[in-house]
């Protein structure tokens, strides 16, 4: 019985829970037996709240029986990324030398999942400081895919990924600085949502890049996704990104069917160098939207070409000057690889860094040119698998390439542009899943997650979970 009720989606407990058919005290309590059973083998967790989660699971019961209920999340238990900060608690970054950081305040996310009635379980693993996509940390360890614990789960956002799809969280939200949310949520066969920049204000998120850091929601469901952005939505004045728009209602706003729907495609960047059963996947729910109404346009951004190099002059630049005291001071307390990143990035000058932002306002201009004239762009997520732990490379149709190049190709242009970009599965390969992109209009997630709800009406995994869920 736990384990057919820890498999639902957020939405679907949330909703046992406001009928009170399930007790949100007894949900808490099982799923964090299971996340501490599995936790050895996944290494999702890097810490628990077993007895403030008790309380706080406590609290909403007693708030759902005096007619209180807050809304879809109301005693749903779920844990965050450790690189959002929980008042009066520890907050890692999954570095030593924020190893007993205390934060004063709540993340802005943090304050609002709580006002919607979350019970917070516990802080997740990641790539330290947030800064790598294989989340194999050399203080807390990897963290291993659920769906084959010998692969990467995709970082930095690893252990968010990982404990969604081990049913150790019911939802999560990650961070995405060059893919961060999308690339764990593609590897691990999740919804995951990195809004428009400005949509979700960041306000006590460790920064990675300012200009590029965003923060979203990772779930199994594009309908868990919506509630999720729901609750986090919205300006806060202590964010000078956040960006003070309407927010719509993303629930809402989903359903109805894709006669009227333009996909857009863009063939020269986002499907070039792809694996050729993540690219036939990927082009058969597009064409399962066509079979169902939906029209396709090509459309051409030439821009992309510069965006590779664009994103890291960017995301370099920024992040060395975010740890450069850190640096100077504790080099030796920072892991080798992102060590050497901060290094690296020292290296720009300004020259490189304000030449970088020039090619970022084009190839922003080009995304609103082509998005005029269809809904929604649709790419492969990732254009290669993700590989076992501790390899610096993927494979490619039979050829080794570089694993961080890849593995941020097809997601980093949307952090350049700040443009929302959604993950949803697209199917199997391998026994591992596989992730389809969908690029929207800046605030229009609405639109976005509708055209996710879409594809994933075709049932893509077919009903499969991660073998390691169980």
């Amino acid at each position: 019985m736990a384990e057919e009720l820890l498999s639902k989606s957020a939405t679907e407990v949330g909703e046992l829970i406001r009928t009170k058919q399930v007790s949100p005290v007894d949900l808490t309590r099982a799923l964090l037996e299971h996340a501490h059973s599995r936790n050895d083998e996944i290494n999702a967790y890097v810490s628990f709240r077993d007895d403030a989660a008790i309380a706080e699971a406590q609290r909403a019961e007693k708030e759902i029986i005096a007619g209180q209920h807050r809304g879809p999340l109301h005693g749903v238990p779920m844990a965050l990324k450790d690189n959002l900060y929980v008042a009066g608690e520890v907050t890692t970054m999954a570095s030593k030398i924020h190893g007993n950081f205390v934060s004063e305040d709540d993340a802005s996310v943090v304050s609002k999942l709580r006002d919607a009635g979350i019970v917070l379980t516990g802080k997740l693993n990641m790539h330290e400081y947030a800064w790598g996509i294989d989340n194999n940390s050399p203080h807390f360890g990897a963290v291993h895919n659920p769906w084959n614990l010998d692969k990467v789960p995709g970082g930095s956002s690893g252990g968010s990924g990982a404990a969604v799809a081990a049913d150790m969280s019911f939802s999560t939200l990650g961070t995405d600085t060059a893919g961060s949310i999308r690339i764990p949520s593609s590897a691990c066969g999740l919804v995951g949502l990195k809004p428009t920049h400005g949509r979700v204000a960041k306000f006590g998120c460790y920064p990675l890049a300012w200009t590029l850091d965003h923060i979203g929601p990772m779930a199994k469901t594009v309908a868990d996704a919506a509630v999720m952005l729901q609750a986090i939505a919205g300006f806060d004045h202590r964010d000078p990104t956040s960006v003070d728009v309407p927010v719509d209602d993303y629930a809402g706003a989903l359903g109805g069917d894709p006669s009227n729907l333009v996909i857009g495609i863009e063939e020269e960047y986002f499907f070039r160098d792809v694996d050729s059963e993540v690219e036939r996947l990927v082009r058969a729910r597009i064409e399962d939207l066509v079979a169902r109404g939906a029209t396709v346009k090509k459309v051409s951004i030439p821009a992309l070409r510069y965006s590779e190099w664009t994103e890291l002059a960017t995301s370099l630049s920024e992040a060395s000057a975010i740890h450069h005291q850190d640096l100077i001071d504790r080099p030796e307390d920072l892991g080798a690889d992102i060590r050497f990143l901060f290094y690296l990035g020292e290296l720009f000058s300004s020259v490189d860094y304000l030449q970088a932002q020039q090619a970022r306002r084009q190839i922003k201009k080009e995304f609103a040119v082509a998005l005029a004239d269809v809904d929604v762009i649709v790419a492969p997520t990732l254009p290669v698998m993700a590989p076992d732990i501790g390899s610096a490379v993927a494979d490619l149709n039979g050829s080794p390439v570089d694993l961080v190049q890849n593995f941020i190709r097809f997601t980093g242009p949307s952090n350049l542009t700040g443009l929302p970009a959604l993950t949803v599965p697209a199917g199997l390969n391998g026994g591992l899943p596989v992730g389809l992109q969908i690029i929207g209009k800046a605030f229009d997630e609405a639109t976005v997650l509708r055209v996710g709800e879409l594809v994933e009406e075709s049932n893509p995994l077919q009903g499969k979970r991660a073998p390691h869920a169980a």
